[in-house]
């Protein structure tokens, strides 16, 4: 079980397929060694980036072995692992499963259709999937503007306070730095919170964060190195202008059609992760044309993941 606060980037990567939509699980190991190359600290699979509600229970179980495979050994990478966030009896299963392939933390978001009534219904259904791991980290993954789930995470971590073991802390994808610094300071700092807006990241560092779990970090490491070095140099000038590097490079992503467009991003990395399924939408041969224009403008190649 991870037993200090997690620091560093955690890339939450994209899962691989092949033309026909099926697993390509061939270029995990390559993944693997190039966010292992451009020091990434972890990978959060199965999550938004990773299409987990677009897999099937077995498609995430294979996914999840093929990463532990290669990280079980490695102390200096963590594997964490987005359970799901609907069939609390499927989260159960698949953590039971991620316990006994060495994966590193667990991971469960709020329920989406049928929505709990409370935070109290949050903090039972955290307990329940919790409770199947016992010797893995567990950690609640926020991201209200997918599911819905508007609770302040301050009232889910007095919920869950001395009632869960393994809780080790939230992935916070949302915008309410208030909350986000209670949280923080929740405890004597009990809790890891791990930053999930990569476009806010200079933000989440003015309040202390240490840890970030985000999709462009699989394709634009070095960039967020050279924003956290600034930082914690106290070059705040030169950490804004990086801040706004991401930030306009991320403004792509809204500009060719949202998530999908990140897969493009790896492509230009040299990494091949095939197409989103469907209902994600992606970019037709013209617009990929127009895309690769605008990336060369960024001078995405000065500051882009090496393969």
């Amino acid at each position: 079980m991870i037993t200090q606060k997690i620091e560093g980037l955690i890339a939450a990567p994209f899962t691989p397929f092949n033309e026909n939509g099926t697993l390509n699980l061939a270029q995990i190991p390559h993944y693997y060694q190039s966010l292992k190359n451009n020091n990434v600290k972890g990978g959060f699979i199965c999550g938004s980036t990773g299409e987990g509600v677009s897999l099937t229970f077995d498609e995430k179980v294979e996914v999840l072995k093929a990463w532990a495979k290669l990280t079980v050994a490695d102390p200096d990478f963590i594997l964490m692992v987005l359970l799901g966030g609907t069939n609390i009896k499927e989260c159960i299963e698949l953590a039971k499963i991620a316990e006994q392939e060495g994966v590193d933390a667990v991971s469960f978001t709020s329920p989406y259709y049928f929505k709990p009534a409370d935070v109290g219904q949050l903090a039972k259904c955290c307990a329940e999937i919790a409770a199947a791991a016992p010797q893995t980290a567990f950690y609640y993954y926020h991201i209200p503007v997918l599911t819905g789930g508007n609770f302040a995470m301050l009232d889910l971590l007095k919920e869950v306070d001395g009632k869960i073991p393994n809780f080790a802390g939230i992935k916070y994808t949302h915008e309410d730095f208030m909350d986000f610094l209670s949280c923080m300071n929740f405890g004597g700092r009990k809790y890891d919170m791990l930053w999930g807006r990569d476009e806010n990241m200079l933000s989440s560092l003015v309040l202390g964060a240490k840890g970030a779990v985000g999709s462009t970090y699989n394709y634009a490491a070095p960039l967020y190195h050279e924003l956290i070095e600034a930082f914690n140099e106290g070059d705040f000038e030169r950490a804004n202008l990086l801040q706004q590097k991401s930030i306009d490079m991320i403004t792509l992503l809204g500009k060719y059609g949202g998530i999908a467009v990140g897969k493009s991003y790896m492509r230009q990395i040299g990494i091949d992760c095939g197409a989103f399924r469907l209902p994600v939408k992606n970019m037709s041969v013209e617009q990929y044309q127009s895309f690769e224009h605008d990336v060369a403008q960024l001078n995405f190649n000065t500051f882009c993941s090496k393969w």
